[in-house]
């Protein structure tokens, strides 16, 4: 076997150990999950770069001798994402287990009784529209403008506002004359 087929092996053990963990409701597994999907996503983009190179410097050798630069980018944009997404998760965890004692991730209530609702119930769900009927004239929650928060002012409402921000007018449109 060559190396390279020895990598392409790996990575998919990789892919198909971190896919495995992170189907799992136990959060910690969910980030080691991440963590292998992240390594294996690295690896992938170091088997895409090719045999190695001369460094991609401006006249330093043959253009054919050059590594591409493009993956090793992405493997430190990747890797910079991993570590990011990695620390959110790990204070996910820490604050499930503050909150819970536990780690794991229980179906919600309301979540069961919507997967267990009939077509009858969804039609049912689509047919009301006394609700909607009711609150037609109201689209948002300042319907008066003695109520809304925002009052625009302008520069003939005031005198102390001055307005002189550019204008994509010429100046003798301005002036009411010639300007030039």
């Amino acid at each position: 076997m060559t190396v390279s087929l020895v990598l392409v092996i790996i990575m998919g053990v990789l892919f198909a150990a971190g896919v495995y963990a992170m189907l799992e409701r136990s959060l910690t597994r969910v980030l080691i999950g991440f963590l292998l999907l992240g390594n294996a996503a690295n690896l992938f983009l170091l088997i895409v770069m090719g045999r190695p190179g001369v460094a991609p410097f401006y006249g330093a050798a043959d253009p054919e001798d050059m590594s591409d630069p493009l993956p090793q980018a992405l493997t430190l944009t990747a890797i910079v994402i991993t570590f990011a997404v990695s620390a959110f998760l790990l204070a996910l965890i820490y604050r499930s287990w503050q909150l819970g004692q536990a780690d794991t991730v229980h179906d919600d209530e309301v979540d069961l009784a919507v997967r267990s609702r009939t077509e009858d119930d969804e039609e049912q769900m689509d047919d009301e529209t006394s609700i909607e009927d009711e609150d037609d004239d109201a689209t948002t929650d300042f319907i008066g403008t003695d109520t809304a928060p925002i009052t625009v002012l302008r520069h003939r409402d005031v005198d102390g506002i001055r307005d002189d921000a550019p204008t994509d007018r010429r100046s003798e449109d301005r002036d009411g004359g010639d300007a030039r």
